[in-house]
């Protein structure tokens, strides 16, 4: 047994043929945390990526579904759990001799974080230099419970050993009963609303119909729901996470941190053996814990903590508002585009195309753009010379999907009740709506509770996901062109579509960076929300490569 809290964490159970074959790939068979080895890279990456759509942790999903087309007939007697004891002193002596920091960038772990709660995912998902793969609300439903009988949805300790911990239990459970109420209602609906095509199959359809009522009632889940997550990244971006995660105030977040730790160590130890040394990480984290503190005291004094308005509220769609840009954004871009084919001083550039035509600097981009045949195909880096910051509202849920853009920078606030909550317009139409808004009451009031009593890090635990929260992002051009093209697709989730299709059109009106507006071609501003199901085409794609 691991050195985690089998209270807080549920453990699966395996035969004894199991955890034999298990035991050569996983360094540990119990833990929420757990690093891969002893297997081809392809393998992992597969995994990874069928973990995103199951509902099982990736240990039953090797065994299920991966184990039965792998020869492991060479690794028995292999134990992924052994010490490195030889390799690290050898790495340590050419460390120590030729090596910098950048050597850690040059071996990678794949580790699987699971029972983690939407909180967490976050903090983990926060650094720019690794690669995260996070099980979907949209493809997995969170109507079922656990072997243990309980709900995904995580319990801190400190909540349940308090006068609050019976209520948070009961209001949670509640939340979840009301999600797997309403699932086969929207279910029901949706396949009235678009019966199935001749062409399409039994499962396609189905398929598609249910990511729709997914995407309609994942905002009933609270943040405490927990996901899996796989996560990609070398021995220097660990470190680094893992380093947050020790001055982080979310106490869960602490927690994990030691565990990841433990598990690292088993298969890069030297790599992060500075985490927790006194005078090395450890003092790290404390610098960032107290920056944060401090902070945190003097905008409350400068501003106040603001009042929580009583209950909850529906908000509507999103708020995006464009609070910073460059006036002569265009030029810039345009002159970024010449300089590399000539042999003149950037500021000479700058100044000759400012005298050109409009006309003459759209040949321009015309040129460095080429014929987008599909949004793949992105101009080079002559965009990254314009830059836009947005101020956002949208519900969580949406923030979730696009915090996870690395290439940008973006800042959030505490998620609390205050901006009120969005219903999707199908939960109404379905005769939804009065239940789905006491849920909303509901997670609301426990908000309410826990704030009192543990403050607003773990009082969000109780914020359901269709409540709003305010976050900013900043990036540029060139990564507006993939952000705003690739999350308007007609799959994409209702809520961040509306939030991109806003920013595209700021960016041509407000800013009045036409010429680069234009250059996104592939940002699609139809409202597919009540007319389609949108993973219809995404369905009927992998049905023809399922195909022989």
């Amino acid at each position: 047994m691991g050195n985690f809290d089998t209270g807080v964490y549920a453990v699966e159970e395996w035969t004894d043929t199991e955890a034999e074959i298990l035991r050569r790939y996983f360094t540990n068979l119990d833990g929420p945390v757990f690093a891969l080895v002893n297997l081809p890279e392809v393998v992992k990456g597969a995994l990874f990526a069928r973990y995103s759509r199951s509902a099982k942790s990736l240990r039953r999903l090797f065994l299920d579904e991966f184990v039965g087309d792998l020869d492991i007939s060479g690794d028995h007697g292999v134990d992924a759990t052994v010490g490195l004891s030889r390799a690290e002193q050898l790495y340590d002596r050419v460390f120590y001799e030729y090596g910098d920091d950048s050597v850690a960038q040059l071996g990678g772990v794949h580790l699987a974080c699971e029972q983690a709660s939407n909180l967490l995912t976050k903090v983990l998902e926060r650094g720019r230099l690794m690669s995260y793969m996070e099980k979907s609300t949209r493809y997995v439903a969170y109507d079922s419970r656990l072997p243990n009988g309980r709900y995904r949805y995580y319990r801190a300790p400190e909540i349940l050993d308090s006068p609050l911990g019976a209520r948070y239990v009961g209001d949670m459970d509640r939340l979840f009963d009301a999600y797997g109420e309403l699932l086969p209602v929207l279910q029901a609906w949706f396949a009235a609303r678009h019966p199935k095509a001749p062409e399409d199959s039994d499962f396609v359809w189905r398929r598609s119909v249910q990511a729709k009522a997914f995407d309609a009632l994942r905002g009933l889940l609270p943040a405490a729901a927990t996901a899996n997550l796989g996560i990609y990244a070398s021995g220097q971006a660990y470190e680094a996470l893992l380093i947050r995660m020790r001055s982080h105030p979310l106490p869960e977040a602490r927690a994990y941190g030691d565990l990841m730790l433990g598990e690292l160590r088993k298969v890069i130890p030297s790599w992060v053996k500075r985490v927790d040394a006194t005078d090395r990480g450890a003092a790290h984290s404390r610098y960032l814990q107290e920056t944060h503190d401090a902070m945190r005291d003097l905008a409350g004094g400068l501003f106040g903590s603001g009042e929580e308005p009583p209950g909850a509220r529906f908000a509507g769609d999103p708020e995006v508002r464009l609070v910073d840009w460059d006036p002569d954004a265009e030029v810039k871009v345009v002159a970024a585009m010449l300089y590399p084919y000539t042999s003149l001083a950037e500021e000479v550039v700058e100044r000759r195309v400012a005298a050109m035509s409009p006309t003459e600097r759209a040949e321009v981009v015309r040129a460095y753009s080429g014929e987008r045949s599909n949004r793949r195909h992105r101009p080079g880096r002559a965009l990254e010379r314009a830059g836009y910051r947005f101020d956002v509202v949208s519900d969580y849920g949406a923030f979730r999907d696009l915090q996870r853009h690395r290439m940008l920078t973006i800042e959030w606030q505490d998620l609390t009740t205050a901006h009120g909550y969005t219903m999707p317009a199908a939960v109404a139409d379905a005769g939804a709506g009065d239940a789905y808004a006491a849920a909303m009451e509901r997670s609301a009031a426990l908000h309410a509770a826990l704030l009192e009593r543990f403050g607003p890090t773990q009082a969000a635990y109780a914020v359901a996901l269709a409540f709003r929260v305010r976050y900013v992002m900043q990036f540029n051009a060139r990564e507006a062109m993939h952000l705003l093209e690739l999350r308007t697709g007609p799959q994409g989730h209702p809520e961040y579509r509306k939030v991109c299709q806003k920013m595209h059109r700021l960016i041509a009106e407000q800013a009045g960076h036409r010429a680069i507006a234009g250059l996104m071609i592939h940002v699609d501003h139809a409202d597919y929300e009540q007319e389609s199901l949108e993973r219809l085409a995404g369905e009927r794609r992998a049905a023809l490569r399922r195909s022989p």
